[in-house]
């Protein structure tokens, strides 16, 4: 980050200087926590000057949010190559590597802060969960899924969403942890869903049939057969 340095910018090279000198300060605090001097001092340009390439401190927000939402989208893209699991596992380290990296910005975005109300980026969150939405049917192989599937999906992100804020509160549980018990998630989700759905249920034995003994959907199965079979003994012996 810049601080207390002048020189001489074009517009555009200025505002993305600002964007992302913003976006630095919100990873660490609240973006209603920071103020339009601070983000000018770490510029190294004066507080009028901010307010020259941008109206105001929400639109500064919203345009650091713009570039966040690309980036954040972007983490869900992962190429369609070997074992479902194993794929949502890398999305999901990249997914919680941004909230990582940008926790109180990630934190206020999601609850509500200064921008949040605005219809900007209420649309930006939505492309966001979009383009999640969207990478996960590419991986399931589907193009027109059907409502139960789609419920599957939507569900699981808002699950990743509410997870990611509970996890930055205090990082009690394990980074690693959260990660697998999230594709684990998803894996549960479907079974559930797939007793009332033929679809699901070949999207779970394509993924199932192409799942490696140490993937993510096999620790999951071995784990319930194992709880499965400690509930037998355990009815046996009383």
């Amino acid at each position: 980050m810049t601080t207390g340095v002048r020189r001489r910018m074009g517009v555009e090279e200025r505002r993305q200087q600002l964007i992302g000198v913003a976006l630095e300060l919100f990873s660490r605090r609240s973006p209603d926590e920071v103020s339009i001097d601070e983000i000018a001092t770490a510029a190294g340009i004066s507080r009028p000057l901010v307010y020259h390439y941008f109206p105001g401190k929400l639109s500064l927000y919203e345009a650091a949010l713009q570039r966040a939402s690309d980036d954040l989208a972007g983490r869900f893209t992962e190429p369609r190559q070997g074992p479902l699991g194993a794929r949502l596992l890398r999305v999901m380290g990249r997914f919680f590597d941004f909230v990582d990296e940008h926790g109180p910005g990630f934190a206020a975005l999601m609850r509500g802060g200064p921008a949040v109300g605005s219809s900007t980026t209420n649309a930006l969150v939505d492309s966001v969960r979009q383009a999640a939405y969207e990478q996960i049917l590419s991986h399931l192989e589907i193009t027109d899924p059907s409502p139960r599937l789609e419920l599957v999906v939507r569900s699981w992100i808002s699950l990743a969403e509410s997870t990611a804020l509970l996890w930055l509160e205090g990082r009690r549980i394990p980074r690693a942890e959260l990660e697998s018990q999230l594709v684990h998630d998803f894996a549960a989700l479907a079974a559930v869903s797939a007793a009332y759905d033929e679809e699901l249920t070949a999207v779970l034995r394509r993924a199932f049939e192409q799942e490696p003994r140490n993937g993510p959907f096999t620790a999951l199965l071995t784990r319930l057969v194992a709880l499965s079979a400690q509930d037998v003994r355990s009815t046996r012996d009383v």
